[in-house]
Order: C-alpha cells, then structure tokens, then sequence
C-alpha cells in the first residue's frame, strides 16, 4: 500500500497571494526571500516545495494577478457599444483599479520587473509579453471599430493602441507615486481628449 505524503500545513492559494503583494509593492528585484517567507508565513524549504524558486513563485504570481485583479479594467473594452466608448470606459476602471486604499497602488504588470540584472531578465521578459498582449487587445478592439465602420480604414489602430497603452502605464506610475482618483480620471479625460485627433482619416 502507498503511503501518502503529508499534506501541507499551509494554504497554497493565500500564500501565494501574499506574495502576490510582495512582488506588486516592491518589484522582483527588490523583493528578497525573507520578505516572501515573512508575507507567506512559510520557511524557505516549504516555498521552495511547493512553489520552486523565486522566479517560478514571481510566474505563478502573475498568472494569479491576471486573473484575479483588474478584471474590470479589460472587460471594459468589449462590453461598449462603440470602440471610443469602450476606450473612456477601460481608462476610467484602469484609475479606480490604480487608485484602490485596500492593495498596493499601480499595475503589477507595470511595475514589477522593468529591469535588472541577468537574473530577472525571464521576469521582465514575462511581464513585458503581458504588456504586448494588452496592446494587442486594444488594437483588436479598434480595429473591431474599423470593421464597424466607426473609424476609417486609414487610421494606425496600433499607433493609436500603443497610444492608451503607454497612458495607462504612465497612470501606473502616477498612482504608484501617489495620485489620486480624481488625477488619474483627469489624466484619462485628457486623453480621450486626443480620441478625435488620433482617429480622423488620413
């Protein structure tokens, strides 16, 4: 008869969001092994059994944030009846999202590893392909917008997808430094501000 293993004496999924936090507050290169084990209340051993090392624990955070924070954020975009509307909307929950007092301020997409040494090259190479794939869903929104004939077929949708994206990682930062809801939906007035600029014929 096999016998089992014994079970772990800690709760995986609420560790995990503990570290969740950690890497969101203080990047991957800031955030330390003890920080990690202190926020998840677990020795080094068990988070290196049941999570590998730092940078697996730092991937399986970021699929935890995708899924679970700023939902509201990407629905946004194809909940709309129109591709401009779709665009305020996405900048208006992006400010409330960067702007909550209950989690750390700004985007963990953004923020968590923009640079570093050699060893968190993979995380900024994770978290930069997030980036991409954001911007792709707002180019595919507007090009949605092209099809529907709500903005002309000689418009640069990446250009003007590439555009929001760099406002929304701009309102990351603004928030991390501080910002308040009311700054950060100013910000996102301003751009939806430039909507007709960006998208008149060319």
């Amino acid at each position: 008869m096999t016998q089992r293993g014994r079970p772990r004496a800690f709760d995986c999924d609420a560790a995990l969001r503990h570290a969740m936090r950690v890497f969101w507050e203080k990047g991957y290169e800031g955030t330390s092994m003890t920080d990690l084990t202190t926020a998840m209340q677990i020795g080094a051993p068990s988070l290196y059994a049941a999570f590998g090392n730092k940078a697996e624990l730092f991937a399986a955070t970021v699929k935890a944030y995708k899924v679970e924070v700023g939902l509201d954020i990407w629905a946004a975009l194809p909940k709309a009846a129109s591709a401009r509307q779709g665009f305020a909307n996405f900048l208006r929950e992006t400010a409330i999202a960067y702007a909550q007092d209950d989690q750390p301020r700004g985007c963990m997409i953004a923020l968590g590893a923009l640079n570093g040494d050699a060893e968190t090259i993979p995380a900024s190479e994770m978290l930069r392909d997030c980036r991409l794939e954001n911007a792709r869903l707002l180019h595919e929104r507007l090009e949605q917008g092209v099809r529907e004939g709500e903005i002309p077929p000689t418009v640069d949708c990446r250009q003007i997808a590439d555009f929001y994206a760099t406002v929304q990682h701009g309102m990351s930062i603004t928030a991390r430094d501080g910002a308040t809801l009311d700054e950060l939906l100013k910000t996102a007035d301003a751009a939806m501000a430039a909507w007709d600029a960006l998208t008149s014929p060319r």
